[in-house]
């Protein structure tokens, strides 16, 4: 059988493997919690361009997260990689939810679902407003049946004055939630507006501020999820949690050596980059599971610069190369994104990431993704 060819931008021809894939695990990995954080599927034939409200196929974004849950792998919802805030208006998040926890618990598959403040207007908003937006939110995800997480919220950002504020907020938000939640950290290489987020631009500082919060709510914290691309700063965040509350990873770069740990603990997962690699990702922690940890690494390995790619500068564009990286794959039908986020990353970049994706065996069917690539670089006006 002949590897099926692709020009790629500058004129280098790229030969797609034929690889055999990974096997579905037969359960759920036991030694670590993890969750793809997944992408919404718009519907191509709709109006979704910058500053329309989200038009979303929910017959294939539920199975995208049925694909997800096949592979062990719990699924967190409407969280950044799903555009919350950046095409995906609230109206359609709440939507999203709702049937996302429909579709887990017709499947038993594990889902936790972001809270957050995106019902505001654009602009400022008083703390009042701020606490009042997120027990709107709460309220509709724990209707729904998901676990809540609470979001970093922008107007909160916009809004708060120093620590003070964040613990005022977050005091009434805890106090109010009826089972624990996992908080939720996500550094400003992720989204501008949250530079300064828990009241200090110096991180250590904050993270002085995280730890008095999850002190002082312990029973009602699960976890947190931290995204700051800082292996050492998450370890060392991680040492300081108290007993029983979990470090969701949601270090893109370094997920490997934090999920694997080391001999005062490990991190588990809340990951974008888990929607992407799904198989891959199943596979690993099950060799983890089995103490395998040469097949561990040695399946992650490949992974590790497709994600450094995915996520590079400027970073909150990654949803770009996700929903590409899908469409080669199989799992939806068109390069299309809400809000017209297609055009995030350029052909160039998308053309890396077409490699490194092949080189880590993640596109199941060598033939169609080399179509659907030669179509969308020949549009690009490479041509074929």
């Amino acid at each position: 059988m002949t590897a099926p060819e692709v020009v790629l931008p500058g004129g280098r021809r790229h030969r797609l493997a034929v690889g055999a894939g990974f096997d579905r695990p037969a359960t759920p990995a036991a030694s670590r919690i993890a969750y793809a954080a997944a992408h919404v599927v718009a519907d191509p034939g709709a109006e979704n361009v910058p500053g329309a409200p989200a038009a979303v196929d929910w017959d294939t974004t539920l199975a995208f997260r049925r694909h997800l849950w096949s592979y062990g792998l719990g699924v967190a919802e409407a969280m950044d990689t799903a555009q919350r805030g950046m095409g995906l208006d609230y109206q359609a998040t709440r939507e999203l939810i709702r049937r996302s926890a429909a579709e887990a618990r017709a499947v038993g598959g594990r889902i936790v679902a972001g809270v957050g403040t995106d019902q505001l207007p654009a602009g400022p908003a008083t703390l009042a407003a701020v606490t009042s937006a997120y027990i709107e939110q709460l309220g509709d995800v724990r209707a729904a049946g998901a676990r809540p997480v609470l979001m970093c919220s922008r107007h909160l950002a916009a809004a708060a004055r120093g620590p003070e504020d964040y613990l005022r907020v977050y005091d009434e938000l805890l106090t109010a939630a009826d089972e624990p939640v996992v908080l939720h950290w996500l550094g400003p290489m992720f989204d501008p507006a949250l530079t300064g987020y828990w009241g200090a631009d110096d991180l250590d500082l904050a993270a002085d501020t995280v730890i008095e919060l999850i002190k002082v709510h312990q029973p009602r914290v699960d976890g947190i999820k931290v995204s700051l691309l800082d292996a050492g700063r998450e370890i060392a965040l991680r040492r300081r949690l108290p007993a029983g509350v979990r470090l969701y990873t949601g270090d893109d770069f370094h997920y490997p050596e934090l999920i694997r740990g080391d001999e005062v603990g490990h991190s588990d997962a809340l990951l974008g980059v888990f929607a992407a690699i799904a198989p891959a990702a199943a596979a690993a922690l099950a060799a983890l599971d089995r103490g395998d940890l040469a097949a561990y690494d040695e399946i992650f390995a490949p992974t590790v610069p497709l994600a450094r790619h995915l996520f590079a500068a400027p970073t909150w564009h990654y949803k770009t190369g996700i929903v590409f990286l899908s469409w080669l794959a199989g799992h939806q039908d068109h390069f299309t994104m809400v809000g017209g986020a297609q055009s995030g990353r350029s052909p160039a970049h998308l053309a890396t990431l077409l490699t490194l994706a092949d080189a880590a065996g993640l596109l199941p069917d060598a033939d169609l993704a080399a179509a659907r690539a030669r179509a969308f670089f020949t549009v690009a006006g490479v041509a074929q």
